[in-house]
Parts: structure tokens; C-alpha cells; sequence
């Protein structure tokens, strides 16, 4: 009875440290920090970034295709938009089409910081992945896609 009972305990207990959630959050600091360093220069969040460089690929987006889009829920993107608005990056028009929605515009200062901001982000993803082979990437890629989804 005694080694059964070890063997039930031996089969629940977690090695945490090799454990996805721990690996993934650790990384997560990790990619969070790197970013912090690369853009010392500038008050903007990941999340920040991210929104611009959404509305860099397609500027005027509604407030929910940004939120379908990041993946951030529309409570939160309200929050960031308004603190990209204070700062002058975009600037929230009535949408063409929903009386009820607005068109979330990149405004010049914001256009302009893509210039400024690309080179900053490629660099902190070369310092976060420079251990990763071309071929490690792109599986790491499509792994955290599936992940995502």
C-alpha cells in the first residue's frame, strides 16, 4: 500500500519549471523586458506598439476590428486608444458606416513613428529569438498560432 501511494504521488507531482504555462509566462517576461530596453525612449506598451502597428498595416480600423484583430477585449482597447489619443498617435472619427462606432485614424505623429518604431521592434524580436534557427522560428510561429487560436 505503501508504494502505491508513492507511485499515485510520483504520477500528480509537476516539475514546474519544465512545465508550457511557466515556460510561456517566462518567456513572456523575457520578450516584455527585451521590448522595454528597445523602446526606453518612448512611453508606449507592447499593447500600444501592437495597436499602432495594426492601424500601420490598415489605418482606420473600428475600435472592434482592432479588438477582433489584437485579441484584446473591447473594455481594454478603449483604455489603450484613449491613451494613444492623449499622446496624439490617433485620433477617433465617426465611422462612415455605424453611427454608433468610430474609425480609430492614425494621426501624422503616428504615421511618422513607424519609421522610427519598426527598426526598434525587429531588433528586440532578433535579441528575443537570436538563439532560435530560421527553421526553430518558423515552427515557433505556427506552434503558438495553433496555441493562439
Amino acid at each position: 500500500m505503501h508504494n502505491e501511494n508513492y507511485f499515485l504521488k510520483e504520477q500528480t507531482m509537476i516539475d514546474i519549471e519544465k512545465s508550457i504555462g511557466f515556460l510561456l509566462a517566462k518567456a513572456y517576461q523575457r520578450g516584455c523586458a527585451i521590448f522595454k530596453e528597445e523602446f526606453s525612449g518612448y512611453d508606449l506598451t507592447t499593447q500600444q506598439f501592437g495597436l499602432l502597428a495594426f492601424l500601420w498595416q490598415k489605418d482606420a480600423l473600428s475600435q472592434t476590428e482592432l479588438s477582433e484583430r489584437s485579441q484584446i477585449d473591447r473594455t481594454t482597447m478603449g483604455g489603450l486608444i484613449d491613451r494613444l489619443e492623449k499622446e496624439g498617435l490617433v485620433k477617433r472619427h465617426p465611422h462612415p458606416d455605424d453611427r454608433r462606432a468610430y474609425s480609430i485614424c492614425l494621426t501624422e505623429k503616428g504615421k511618422s513613428l513607424e519609421a522610427e518604431l519598426s527598426p526598434l521592434a525587429n531588433r528586440a524580436q532578433e535579441r528575443f529569438t537570436g538563439k532560435l534557427s530560421d527553421e526553430e522560428r518558423e515552427t515557433l510561429k505556427q506552434i503558438l498560432e495553433k496555441l493562439r487560436r
